[in-house]
């Protein structure tokens, strides 16, 4: 075991609860990541489970309240959340069912950086459909830097005042630069202004701040920040102010002063004296194998470079993002061949002169496939994973030709499609149906959750069928930047 969950949700859930003691009347309490679905955290610390700050915050429920916050921009340039792929708007409204059906109090909306944008304005009228209250947030000139400006009327002050119910307001987003720390901010100015005594605290669980900045944990979150150029650096107001080492990252040291002022403003001082103060994050004493932490680790930021030649190849990122993870890569003497799983895919086209794939087992044991007449790459890795699991002659047929044949005329004849291979979800359909009079279907299908943590590799880009059946099934996969006969639109 690499990470102690249980330990984590122990030590996390009374941390929160020390400092909630620090304030008197309400915690505006920052979550930076996600809330559930944390899959980055997971695949970095073994062990960690997803939906980890889920649970700590259910057993302190009846004090707390959660705030999603949405920046105004995204919704409008209508940014998609990678992992899932849905806009940041329909995350929100996920998220607080989410939230609704774990049993915590969410009925309000933060949007920040507003300005009448046309397309989040329609947002703002669905939400309000829907029963849910809509509070706006402005761009201030001058933040974060001109702290007289923004603790004013005309900084935070022509912010709306957020209407809270419970001690702990959780505020949260549906990915990085929504607004969360100015939002937590803009509270603790007005509710000063009404005599309320609010605090402020970070959970973040990267970068892991007693963890060494050089740590490939601290790296891969770099790497798989690149697009929001983060840089980990060392708190130099935590090391002055207490002569040790704390590793945070540049937006968190550049927003200190502005909290700083704040406070001063509202206690007379503050109780903070460095970015690091801020963060409750015990993640860190819950590692029990750290040499597992940064094999694991480095193996994210390997396929967080092959994810990053994808989006550089869909104009997401700039070659300069990719550098950033090469430069990473160095730093740790690991490259891109330290996955083995693309020497095996990459071996497989070579042989077959096809798109070829490979799949990596925890045992270190792997399989290949190929494109053939009746199935796509990623359909025949599914079929020869599960007969390597289930122990299968590899030349026993899981599914009848009888059975693939008809699908795949009925794709090309009925459905107007130009290629008759069954795609992932297809040939999961077809097994399953296999299984009914097939008892060596059967036994595969029992091994699919076996799968899930299983490292893949395509030589081309996959279509988003079969890459959203990969990530189901809890695969970690990575595609060479290159498409099927020259294509430019790959779906």
């Amino acid at each position: 075991m690499i990470f102690d969950n249980d330990k984590y949700l122990k030590l996390q859930s009374q941390k929160i609860l020390e400092r909630v003691n620090m304030f008197g009347d309400k915690l505006y309490l920052e979550f930076g990541g996600k809330l559930f679905d944390d899959f980055h955290a997971s695949r970095v610390l073994p062990g960690f489970m997803p939906d980890s700050k889920l649970r700590m915050l259910l057993s302190i429920k009846d004090d707390v309240e959660i705030l999603p916050v949405i920046n105004a921009r995204d919704i409008q340039n209508n940014k998609i959340r990678g992992d899932l792929g849905i806009n940041y708007q329909s995350d929100v409204l996920r998220l607080i069912d989410a939230y609704r059906a774990a049993g915590l109090l969410s009925e309000s909306i933060c949007i920040t950086q507003y300005e009448k944008q046309p397309q989040v304005m329609g947002f703002i009228r669905k939400l309000k459909n829907l029963g849910i209250k809509v509070y706006l947030h402005y761009e201030i000139k001058g933040y974060p830097h001109n702290v007289d400006y923004i603790l004013s009327e005309e900084g935070f002050g022509k912010n709306d005042y957020i209407i809270t119910k419970k001690k702990i307001v959780v505020v949260t987003a549906p990915g990085p630069g929504s607004g969360k720390m100015a939002t937590c901010l803009s509270q603790l100015y007005h509710e000063n202004l009404r005599g309320i005594k609010a605090g402020y605290a970070k959970y973040e669980t990267f970068p892991i701040w007693n963890l060494s900045l050089t740590h490939p944990v601290n790296f891969a979150y770099e790497a798989a920040t690149i697009d929001l150029n983060d840089v980990n650096m060392i708190d130099p107001y935590h090391l002055e102010a207490y002569g040790s080492l704390a590793v945070n990252y540049n937006r968190d040291v550049e927003i200190f002063p502005v909290l700083k002022s704040m406070f001063e403003k509202i206690f007379g001082s503050s109780i903070y004296k460095s970015p690091t103060d801020m963060g409750v994050n015990m993640a860190g004493f819950a590692i029990t194998d750290d040499e597992g932490a940064k094999k694991a680790s480095c193996q994210e930021i390997i396929r967080r470079y092959y994810n990053s030649l994808i989006d550089l190849r869909n104009g997401k990122i700039s070659q300069e993002a990719v550098d950033k993870i090469n430069i990473i890569m160095h730093k740790l003497s690991i490259t891109k061949d330290d996955r083995k799983c693309v020497g095996y895919a990459k071996k497989k086209a070579e042989k077959t002169n096809s798109i070829s794939m490979a799949l990596e087992f925890s045992d270190g044991s792997y399989v290949d496939s190929k494109t053939s007449d009746l199935l796509s790459a990623p359909a025949a890795l599914l079929l020869n994973s599960l007969k390597h699991l289930a122990d299968i002659n590899d030349k026993l047929p899981l599914i009848s030709p009888s059975i693939i044949e008809p699908i795949s005329q009925m794709k090309i004849n009925d459905l107007g499609n130009k290629n008759p291979r069954l795609h992932a979800d297809e040939v999961l359909i077809a097994l399953s149906i296999s299984a009914i009079t097939n008892p060596l279907a059967n036994l595969a299908m029992s091994k699919l959750k076996e799968l899930k943590g299983c490292e893949a590799h395509s030589t081309a880009i996959l279509p988003d069928v079969d890459s959203g059946v990969f990530k189901k099934l809890g695969i970690n996969l990575t595609t060479d930047p290159n498409v099927h006969a020259h294509k430019l639109y790959v779906k």
